[in-house]
Formats: structure tokens, sequence, C-alpha cells
């Protein structure tokens, strides 16, 4: 059986601040405030948005990151909207090259990038987070190990960009898109992955491992739960946690 997709994890050098931004730019809630975690997530139990975690970390900023989210717009009035309120609660916008395009591109207050989209038909059933999107030497190749990663389907592919989305046809949309830029030093965003209880963690790693991933070391990774850290065939690091142990009960 496949791992899932748990959360998008951002390191921070003030998560409470920064977690704050982004639940009220979403609309979502705080659902764990402490100080090595601070996580956001939607208000409603049963959908399918992924979580954000907040981690603290010394690391500062290098460079473009290589994972941002794209947010969705119902209409061109409510990115409007959107684009002002994320300035009103500290975002700016930047330029990172993208020229004349409908979308806005912003950094919240920590200088992670993301994207106000305008609408588009797509995404018109994912929910505040339209797309988690990662640069990509190979999107094809990426989009098929994240594939095996989270147990979501690939969508469409191509050289340019390939997307994944959940078997169910709802919530966000994880998208590859091809970059000629290197990775260099560690991503400030990555993925958290976590197994299924009836699961054997040590299959599941090596199942990752046939698909292309590479261990590199054990940790905690966030919430007192044990995790193990690879990096996916592009080095992207990510968390593959097992399920806390309130989730075992029934």
């Amino acid at each position: 059986m496949s791992t899932r997709l748990a959360c998008v994890v951002f390191d921070a050098d003030r998560p409470r601040f920064v977690a704050g931004f982004w639940a009220e730019l979403l609309g979502w809630a705080v659902t764990v405030d402490r100080p090595d975690e601070v996580d956001v997530a939607a208000h409603d139990p049963d959908g399918l948005e992924i979580a954000l975690t907040f981690l603290p970390t010394a690391q500062p900023k290098n460079g473009k990151n290589r994972i941002h989210l794209d947010l969705a717009t119902r209409s061109l009035d409510h990115q409007r909207v959107q684009v002002d309120r994320a300035l009103s609660l500290g975002a700016r916008r930047i330029d990172i090259g993208q020229g004349a395009v409908p979308w806005v591109v912003l950094a919240d207050p920590e200088g992670n990038e993301f994207c106000v989209l305008e609408p588009r038909e797509q995404y018109v059933d994912t929910g505040a987070v339209a797309a988690i999107v990662i640069d990509t030497r190979d999107p094809v190749r990426l989009a098929e190990f994240w594939s095996t990663a989270s147990g979501w389907p690939v969508t469409y592919g191509g050289a340019q960009i390939a997307g994944l989305r959940s078997a169910t046809g709802v919530g966000s949309w994880l998208e590859f898109v091809r970059t000629p830029d290197e990775k260099c030093g560690r991503n400030r965003l990555h993925l958290d992955l976590t197994s299924f209880p009836a699961d054997d963690p040590a299959k599941e790693v090596a199942r990752l491992r046939a698909a292309g991933a590479t261990p590199l070391s054990t940790g905690g990774g966030g919430g007192g739960a044990p995790g193990l850290i690879l990096a996916d065939p592009e080095t992207n690091e990510f968390c593959l946690h097992r399920p806390a142990p309130d989730s075992l009960i029934a």
C-alpha cells in the first residue's frame, strides 16, 4: 500500500508569525501551536486539503525556493481581493522573471514565493490551495516518483509540466514544472509523507528506494513523531513519518 502525502513543511525564522500569515490568508486555522512546530489546516476535517507545518530553523533563505504554493481564485475580482489581502498581511510583490502573466507573484513575510492565480477551470474545486508546485529538470520522471510516494495518479505529463491529483478528483494538485536551475543546498519547503498504520515501515522505505529515493538520516521531523529523512530523485528532501499513536486507535 502507498504512503500518503501529509503536509507541506516550511522552515521558518518565526514559525508562529508566518503560520499566522498563512492561516489568515487561506482562511484556515492554527491547529498545533508549540515552540517546535506550528500547524495550519483547513477548517473542514473531512476536506482533502494538505496541511501546512512550520518548523524553526536557523538556516537563512538562499535564492528562489524550489517548492511553492499556487492559490486558487474564483474570479478576477477575487484574485484582486486575495492579492490585496496578502499585501495587507505582510506579503510583497516580487519579480522572478515571470514577465507579463495573468497570475500575481508574491512573497510571504519570510520571502517564500507564492502565486495568486487568475481563475482557471482546472482549479475550481481544489480549495484555497490550487497546487503545490515543484521545480524540476524532468517533470515526468519526478511526477512518476511522487505518484509512487503519494498514491496519486499522474493526470498529465509532458516536457514542461506534469501533474498529480488524488484519485478522488478533489483537493490540491501536485505539479512539476521544468526549470534549468540546479538545486543548491537544503530546500526551505519540503513535503512530508505518512505511512498507513497497517504497513511495514521498512517495506515502505524499500518501496520508495526502489522508486528512486535516497535515505539521508533519521530524525524527529516535527510533532514528536519518529521520521526518516529521504531525498527524491532530484535530491529534494522529504520526511517519512510513522502514524502518530492516537491514529492507531479505532
